[in-house]
Protein backbone atom coordinates (compact mmCIF):
# COMPACT_ATOMS: atom_id res chain seq x y z
CA UNK A 1 0.00 0.00 0.00
CA UNK A 2 1.60 3.15 -1.09
CA UNK A 3 1.24 6.41 1.59
CA UNK A 4 -0.13 9.49 1.19
CA UNK A 5 2.69 12.08 1.12
CA UNK A 6 0.71 15.35 -0.21
CA UNK A 7 -3.03 16.60 0.02
CA UNK A 8 -2.24 17.69 -3.82
CA UNK A 9 -1.74 14.02 -4.06
CA UNK A 10 -5.29 12.98 -2.58
CA UNK A 11 -6.99 15.15 -4.95
CA UNK A 12 -4.92 13.77 -7.84
CA UNK A 13 -5.60 10.18 -7.39
CA UNK A 14 -8.84 10.95 -6.18
CA UNK A 15 -9.88 12.27 -9.91
CA UNK A 16 -7.85 10.06 -12.00
CA UNK A 17 -8.12 6.58 -10.43
CA UNK A 18 -10.42 3.79 -8.90
CA UNK A 19 -8.89 4.26 -5.47
CA UNK A 20 -9.31 3.54 -1.79
CA UNK A 21 -7.97 5.69 0.90
CA UNK A 22 -7.32 4.05 4.08
CA UNK A 23 -6.98 6.76 6.98
CA UNK A 24 -4.71 5.46 10.10
CA UNK A 25 -2.79 6.42 12.83
CA UNK A 26 0.39 4.88 13.83
CA UNK A 27 -1.25 4.54 17.82
CA UNK A 28 -4.32 3.57 16.42
CA UNK A 29 -4.55 0.07 18.28
CA UNK A 30 -7.95 -0.78 15.85
CA UNK A 31 -5.86 0.18 12.77
CA UNK A 32 -2.79 -2.10 13.70
CA UNK A 33 -5.35 -5.33 13.91
CA UNK A 34 -6.41 -4.89 9.88
CA UNK A 35 -2.58 -4.11 8.99
CA UNK A 36 -1.93 -7.98 8.37
CA UNK A 37 -4.74 -8.58 6.55
CA UNK A 38 -4.41 -5.27 4.01
CA UNK A 39 -2.11 -7.18 1.23
CA UNK A 40 -4.32 -9.96 1.03
CA UNK A 41 -7.77 -7.41 0.62
CA UNK A 42 -4.89 -5.42 -1.75
CA UNK A 43 -4.51 -8.64 -3.71
CA UNK A 44 -8.14 -9.41 -3.96
CA UNK A 45 -9.45 -6.18 -5.47
CA UNK A 46 -6.43 -4.83 -7.88
CA UNK A 47 -8.91 -2.83 -9.87
CA UNK A 48 -8.04 -0.28 -7.01
CA UNK A 49 -4.89 1.61 -6.06
CA UNK A 50 -4.47 1.43 -1.77
CA UNK A 51 -3.37 4.50 -0.08
CA UNK A 52 -2.77 4.60 3.56
CA UNK A 53 -3.70 8.25 4.70
CA UNK A 54 -1.96 9.00 8.32
CA UNK A 55 -4.57 10.79 9.96
CA UNK A 56 -2.38 13.08 12.00
CA UNK A 57 -0.21 14.29 9.09
CA UNK A 58 -3.54 15.39 7.46
CA UNK A 59 -6.39 16.40 10.02
CA UNK A 60 -7.33 18.84 8.14
CA UNK A 61 -7.74 16.69 4.91
CA UNK A 62 -10.18 13.92 7.47
CA UNK A 63 -12.32 17.43 8.63
CA UNK A 64 -12.82 18.06 5.35
CA UNK A 65 -13.89 14.64 3.92
CA UNK A 66 -15.60 14.15 7.88
CA UNK A 67 -13.30 11.25 8.50
CA UNK A 68 -13.46 11.69 12.77
CA UNK A 69 -13.02 7.80 13.21
CA UNK A 70 -10.14 5.81 12.47
CA UNK A 71 -9.97 3.14 10.78
CA UNK A 72 -11.55 4.40 8.13
CA UNK A 73 -11.73 3.65 4.06
CA UNK A 74 -12.73 6.39 1.54
CA UNK A 75 -13.22 5.44 -2.31
CA UNK A 76 -13.32 7.18 -5.31
CA UNK A 77 -14.17 5.94 -8.97
CA UNK A 78 -14.31 8.56 -12.01
CA UNK A 79 -13.04 11.76 -9.91
CA UNK A 80 -16.55 10.86 -7.40
CA UNK A 81 -16.93 9.30 -4.00
CA UNK A 82 -18.23 6.25 -4.63
CA UNK A 83 -18.52 4.85 -0.74
CA UNK A 84 -17.23 5.21 2.93
CA UNK A 85 -16.78 2.97 5.34
CA UNK A 86 -16.45 5.52 8.31
CA UNK A 87 -16.79 4.84 12.01
CA UNK A 88 -14.53 4.42 15.04
CA UNK A 89 -15.11 1.00 15.15
CA UNK A 90 -12.53 -2.18 14.49
CA UNK A 91 -13.49 -3.71 11.40
CA UNK A 92 -13.01 -7.29 10.46
CA UNK A 93 -11.63 -8.46 7.24
CA UNK A 94 -15.05 -9.48 5.92
CA UNK A 95 -16.30 -6.12 6.42
CA UNK A 96 -13.59 -4.70 4.83
CA UNK A 97 -14.27 -7.14 1.75
CA UNK A 98 -18.41 -6.30 1.62
CA UNK A 99 -17.85 -2.76 1.61
CA UNK A 100 -15.49 -3.03 -1.53
CA UNK A 101 -17.41 -5.66 -3.21
CA UNK A 102 -20.47 -2.81 -3.02
CA UNK A 103 -18.53 -0.53 -4.45
CA UNK A 104 -18.84 0.45 -8.34
CA UNK A 105 -15.92 0.46 -10.25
Amino acid sequence: MRTLTTTEEFHELAAHKPVVFMFTAGWCPDCRVIDPIMPDIESSFSDFTFVSVDRDNFIDLCIEKDIYGIPSFLAYTNGNEAGRFVSKDRKTQEEIEAFLTNLPK
